[in-house]
């Protein structure tokens, strides 16, 4: 089956971001596809390279990046919604380089994009999970 996931929520504020990482890992575990995990809302926080949680405490940002989710052409299909992400701050190079600023703070395993890409999920994949409000 293959499966896209969108995450509305913080990595650190709600628990959608873990069960959804959760849900992916057993997914992929028991052979099924991830198509597209398209981070929209406040789930853009996720793609945030510069998060250093404690020691003792699950980095969710590093965790989805070592799952490796990739298309065909090995890009990342951990998509991060643009809108959503130039709202909350964050930046890949090319949208930082676009509106004048001079650094980044998307992880390299995410990737900017629009909501076509959420649409696109919808449609080439057998299920669209949803998690957080």
């Amino acid at each position: 089956m293959k499966i896209s996931i969108q995450i509305n929520e913080g990595p650190y504020q709600h628990q959608a971001s873990d069960t959804a990482y959760q849900f992916a890992k057993a997914a992929i575990e028991k052979g099924h596809e991830i198509f597209r995990v398209f981070f929209y809302h406040d789930g853009v926080n996720n793609a945030s390279r510069f998060t250093i949680p404690p020691q003792d405490d699950r980095n969710i940002v590093n965790q989805w990046a070592e799952l490796g989710i990739k298309n065909a052409n090995g890009e990342p299909e951990l998509v991060v919604c643009v809108a959503a992400a130039l709202r909350r701050g964050m930046l890949d190079e090319s949208e930082a380089s676009k509106n004048g600023i001079d650094g980044n703070n998307i992880h390299p395993a995410f990737r900017i994009s629009g909501l076509g890409q959420l649409i696109e999920a919808g449609i080439q994949s057998d299920r669209l999970v949803v998690f957080g409000d």
